[in-house]
């Protein structure tokens, strides 16, 4: 029954973010286009404020609210359930609250600090997502608690969806010349338009929330009703508690986008210490950030639909002291993490170089620039989905704390390595990705490490590792064989590249079926599993 939920979970959230995802490539396009060079330099300090608020506001509670509903719910305190969630919820609501006065009331402060005075209005159309999103996610929170994840994946895309509609249409609207009352120039407030998308998609998102909630009241009333438990916790030791498991959660979020920062800075610096021109300089860190680090945040939604959906369900055998089940979730999540992410850095591994030409066929020259990048990149991505799963692990077991420690001596060993490789001219822009991969390698065994000493799980390596590296490693000749021969016979890329990726999907899911990866069984609990499970009994796979 958990193990279904879990995967049944990390499977909706996973669609879910891929539709997500989707959707804002749907959004960023177009706006691009419209609003142009000067409306983006606008519109990203707005929106870079904005996520770094957000961050403060939203990365810890969430999980600390999912946590704390999952335990109590595991023993059948309901009531206790309900009233963790209600002080969250206001304490989100006073969080909201703060940020949306510090968005809207000192906009014009920041856009001067940031010499883009124009992004003031972009600022104050952001404010209201401030306000409502901390809001929204408390109620996921709750719903995650109750290992229920169909709530936020529904309102994730509801949100999404109301950002491009209304985003995009304000932006074309308030390009009009008939706005030039407002006393910003048209970019301006098309980039102002754009960052009411987000207020949009937060008003899009709680009202789906809202309505869940509602509909679920009449049952969770009843259990409260029913719950014949006696404890009941002094408010001041819920919120306690809530702030010692998401303080560290939010700084370890905090942390990578701080050290992107000071790492755009240390890679100009000491591309141009080496030796190479300003120009030269900006276009490999461009190459970098701007074409290889964007491929990588694709596959990396099916790790946090694991992670959502692996917490509270390790919260609550952890609660229950229930030592079989509580191996069994995080052994089986780090199982579905591997059988995803080696196929994805792979495959990206041995077509970087006509992906990132798929992707930017009208930079070609800076495409083929990255994909040494994009290489390095898909081999930390690996050791990253691996970092992520083991950290909701440990969140689960109450050592939130530890993730975040390791995390820091990783990305300090990241600093040294970026700060010397990038340093030799012969690496260049590469020894930033070499040093995030380095991170990434050091804060994995770190967390594998302490998942063992603290829960005492034991990772079955044929299972784990050794049967999903197979099926990659096959896929990967396979799809790099065939990618060769198809551009030979077509002579096109990105048309090879499609069927190649096309037929590495097919390689691979047969290489799991035929390796026993994934049993029938297993397939059976995931969405559209059973179809999938008739399919190969068809085809007798199994």
């Amino acid at each position: 029954m958990s193990k279904n939920s879990l995967l049944k979970g990390a499977a909706i959230m996973a669609a879910a973010g891929l539709i997500v995802k989707l959707l804002g490539a749907v959004f960023r396009i177009p706006l691009a286009n419209w609003i142009g060079s000067v409306g983006m330099a606008n519109y990203s300090p707005a929106y870079s404020l904005y996520s770094v608020l957000l961050v403060c506001a939203t990365a810890g509670l969430p999980v600390a609210i999912s946590k704390m509903v999952s335990e109590r719910c595991a023993v059948g305190q309901f009531r206790e359930a309900e009233r963790v969630f209600r002080l969250s919820r206001t304490l989100m609501m006073i969080i909201g609250i703060i940020g949306f006065i510090v968005m809207f009331f000192c906009a014009d402060i920041i856009a001067e600090l940031i010499n883009l005075p124009g992004s003031a209005l972009s600022m104050r159309a952001t404010a209201i997502a401030l306000l409502l999103v901390p809001i929204m996610s408390s109620y996921r929170g709750y719903f995650q608690g109750m290992q229920d994840m169909k709530p936020t994946a529904m309102s994730e895309v509801a949100e999404q969806t109301f950002r491009v509609v209304f985003g995009l249409t304000l932006a074309y609207v308030l390009l009009g010349s008939q706005f030039e009352f407002l006393g910003y120039t048209a970019p301006q407030r098309g980039a102002a338009g754009g960052c009411f998308g987000a207020s949009a998609g937060a008003i899009g998102g709680l009202s789906v929330m809202l309505i869940v909630y509602m509909v679920a009241r009449k049952k969770i009333k009843r259990r409260v009703r029913e719950d014949q438990t006696t404890v009941r916790e002094p408010a001041k030791d819920i919120l306690k508690k809530i702030a010692v498991i998401a303080i560290p959660i939010t700084i370890g979020a905090a942390i990578m986008p701080i050290v992107n920062m000071v790492d755009a800075a240390m890679v100009q610096t000491r591309l141009l210490a080496s030796g190479w021109d300003a120009m030269t300089a900006e276009s490999l860190y461009g190459q970098l950030t701007g074409f290889a680090a964007p491929v990588i945040q694709f596959p990396q939604v099916f790790m946090t639909g694991i992670v959502m959906s692996l917490v509270p369900m390790v919260s609550a055998a952890h609660r229950l002291n229930d030592t079989n089940e509580l191996h069994g979730h995080i052994s089986l999540g780090l199982r579905m993490t591997t059988i995803v992410s080696f196929p994805a850095g792979i495959g990206m591994l041995v077509l970087a170089e006509p992906i990132l030409l798929l992707l930017y066929s009208a930079q070609e020259e800076a495409a083929r620039g990255a994909a040494s990048c994009l290489q390095i990149y898909s081999v930390g991505f690996v050791f990253l989905a691996i970092v992520t799963t083991i950290t909701g692990a440990l969140q689960g077991i109450g050592k939130q704390h530890l993730p975040v420690i390791n995390m820091c001596i990783g990305l300090a060993l990241k600093l040294i390595g970026t700060w010397t490789l990038t340093a030799v001219p012969l690496i260049n822009v590469r020894g930033a990705a070499i040093g995030s991969a380095a991170a990434y390698l050091v804060a994995m065994i770190l967390d594998i490490a302490a998942v063992k000493k603290y829960s005492g799980v034991r990772f079955p390596f044929r299972e784990t590792v050794g049967k999903p590296l197979l099926s990659a490693v096959v896929m990967g000749v396979v799809v790099l064989l065939a990618y060769k021969g198809l551009f030979m016979l077509l002579g096109s890329s990105g048309t090879a590249t499609l069927i190649s990726i096309l037929i590495g999907v097919i390689v691979y899911g047969l290489m799991v079926i035929k390796t026993k990866t994934i049993g029938r069984e297993e397939m059976m609990t995931i969405p559209i599993g059973r179809k999938l499970a008739r399919v190969c009994d068809r085809l007798r796979l199994w």
